[in-house]
């Protein structure tokens, strides 16, 4: 399972940081990123990060937008700056996880609501 927290309502310029946490019977993790879907338009990658701690981004996030993880707790951030009315989205936290009994899943958050005004 993973919880999202940390969306909301900003103005244009401002910041937030986006949490995602894994729970269950978790034995690892591996590559988790971060996707944003907008009224009308199709899901797409912002930023992932391997459980080796490289990352990538998409290029209307690079220089804005910085992801990265807590192993020991199982949580990927997203700090997101100088936000843009097009950053408007559902953000939605993405892992790859193997149990403790070796299945290989590919979970999804239920998403957090940002909101940029301009």
């Amino acid at each position: 399972q993973l919880v999202e927290s940390g969306g909301g309502l900003v103005q244009a310029g401002g910041s937030l940081r986006l949490s995602c946490a894994a729970s269950g019977s978790i034995f690892s993790i591996n590559a988790m990123g971060w996707y944003r879907q907008a009224p009308g338009k199709q899901r797409e990658l912002v930023a992932v990060i391997t459980s080796g701690g490289s990352t990538n981004y998409a290029d209307s996030v690079k220089g804005r937008f910085t992801i990265s993880r807590d192993n020991a707790k199982n949580t990927v951030y997203l700090q997101v700056n100088s936000l843009k009315p097009e950053d408007t989205a559902v953000y939605y936290c993405n892992a790859g996880v193997t149990t403790t009994r070796f299945h290989e899943y590919d979970v999804w958050g239920q998403g957090t609501q940002v909101t940029v005004s301009s």
